[in-house]
């Protein structure tokens, strides 16, 4: 990977994951109900992360990198169950969760799209 490749990743999925974490904040008392804009980001940082490195994938391979990664959801989803419900601290931590784990999805994409261009 380059230089300019990494700097352009970086600002990609930091994009990414502060968008999914404000997604989250907002809607941590009704579980679920974040995954309905969470996964579109999650999809468009595939994408410019497949263009960064020049992968051709269409839109169904896109969503399938997506939801294979998305099995670490389960463990976003018993975090929102045990603290979504308070106001506030429920609300912080539904943004950190789905922020780190779509930080997590993208440098993994990252690494699988920069072992195959």
């Amino acid at each position: 990977m380059t230089e300019q490749q990494q700097v352009s990743c970086a600002r990609i999925i930091h994009g990414a994951s502060a968008m999914a974490g404000l997604a989250a904040s907002g809607m941590a008392q009704v579980p679920g109900s974040d995954s309905l804009v969470i996964v579109p980001i999650q999809c468009t940082m595939a994408a410019a992360l497949a263009r960064e490195f020049r992968v051709a994938l269409g839109e169904a391979e896109i969503k399938s990198l997506v939801l294979s990664r998305l099995a670490t959801e389960g463990g976003r989803k018993v975090s929102q169950w045990l603290w979504g419900w308070v106001p506030g601290w429920g609300n912080a931590w539904n943004a950190a969760t789905a922020a780190a784990l779509t930080e997590a999805m993208g440098w993994g994409l990252v690494w699988d799209f920069d072992r195959v261009a």
